[in-house]
């Protein structure tokens, strides 16, 4: 595409906040502290978590960048940033998860492969851009169509970005049409974050973002959009993030046996505390973070102080002085919550957290029993043990 490239090098990468903790340099991952990620509801574009799988894209001149679209329609086309501007925006706040999130907790029951994560890399967001079903109008192609006449059924997304998993071809991944076109889906073409211009490691000039979905599947530095038959067949989404039962390694894995991952099952995570804290004896504020995919609200987080013997609710928020309604009018339906419930904890122990959404998904209780080779969607209760008797927090 005009005006955009992707370096062959890692001479020119954006800066970043010195308290991130860097998970690999090249490329570059990273995901902040937990404290940092909990101190609001929208989370800062510096402390948002970094995912990459190759040099940061450069952008060299916005008047030229297009996005081509094409594939099994009729009228394919160019489409500038002038002519996406030009369309409806619309300002989502979605919540984007790696699908590694608390990979490091499932490393420590058996080794896997993918990048160290703690329990930060997600992030809360309020994207501004266009709809994709208004974009995909534009090209002839009708909001709530699950097909188009010449028997498409995907719509796939396209990087500059160059990886060494596609043998240094983009990054790409795709969703259904019947999701890329129903405008309740909220799929955008976004070219703003929290109401700024992209930055570089976030996909600027122009971003896809897929609420509910694992992050994976939100394609950053847009290059072209293809309405395809068939899902996307990149790496990305028929090599990896697919969720394996413990019983398979990498000896008898037969990727083509299970579907792209999309949703992101229920999540929670407790940030105001390390894995291992020492407190004083006394009250404990326990605080963090619960979400669930597909649009699915959190309506309940319950935390323990014996291990999970026995529960507290906690209380919820999203924003600040309006009651957080599960599903209802006053809540972000792809938005995280943030939990808080003050503890007694006299004597050491370990501190529990589960979330259950509003179709009753509840997280399990062992990262055992969904170990899998590539460690993705641990979901398991998150748990952190207190020392008690020492210096506080």
């Amino acid at each position: 595409m005009p005006g955009i490239h992707g370096p062959s090098d890692y001479a020119r990468e954006p800066p970043r906040h010195p308290s991130l903790k860097i998970n690999a340099k090249e490329p570059f991952n990273a995901e902040p502290l937990r404290l940092d990620l909990v101190t609001s509801y929208v989370t800062p574009v510096d402390f948002f978590y970094k995912r990459n799988h190759g040099p940061i894209p450069i952008v060299e001149d916005i008047e030229r960048y297009s996005v081509t679209v094409g594939g099994l329609i009729e009228h394919s086309g160019e489409l500038f940033m002038r002519d996406i501007l030009k369309l409806p925006k619309y300002n989502v706040t979605a919540t984007l998860q790696c699908a590694g999130n608390r990979r490091t907790a499932m490393s420590n029951v058996k080794k896997v492969r993918g990048v160290g994560w703690d329990a930060c890399a997600i992030g809360n967001a309020v994207w501004g851009g266009a709809k994709l079903s208004d974009v995909l109008e534009l090209f002839g192609i009708s909001k709530l169509t699950n097909t188009t006449q010449s028997g498409g059924k995907h719509v796939e997304f396209v990087s500059i970005d160059k990886c060494k998993e596609e043998n240094g071809g983009p990054y790409k991944a795709s969703v259904p049409l019947s999701q890329a076109t129903n405008p309740e889906a909220d799929v955008l073409l976004a070219y703003e974050m929290n109401g700024e211009p992209l930055n570089r490691d976030h996909g600027y000039p122009l971003r896809v973002v897929v609420p509910g979905v694992i992050g994976a599947r939100s394609v950053k530095w847009l290059d072209s959009i293809n309405i395809i038959a068939e899902e996307c067949q990149g790496f990305f989404m028929q090599k990896d993030y697919k969720m394996f039962p413990p019983s398979v390694d990498w000896d008898n894995i037969n990727w083509s046996t299970r579907r792209p991952q999309m949703d992101f099952p229920v999540q929670s995570a407790i940030c105001s505390l390390e894995d291992v804290t020492a407190v004083k004896p006394g009250k404990v504020r326990v605080r963090g973070y619960a979400t669930s995919g597909g649009g699915r609200g959190i309506e309940r987080v319950d935390v323990s102080i014996n291990g999970g013997k026995t529960w507290v609710e906690a209380s919820r928020q999203q924003k600040a002085g309006v009651p957080y309604i599960a599903d209802g009018t006053n809540s972000d339906k792809w938005a995280w919550v943030l939990f808080k419930v003050i503890v007694d904890v006299p004597h050491n122990t370990q501190i529990v957290a589960k979330a259950v959404d509003t179709a009753a998904n509840v997280q399990p209780q062992s990262v055992e029993e969904i170990w899998n080779l590539r460690g993705i969607l641990n979901t398991s209760w998150h748990r952190v043990e207190v020392r008690v008797g020492h210096s506080s927090m």
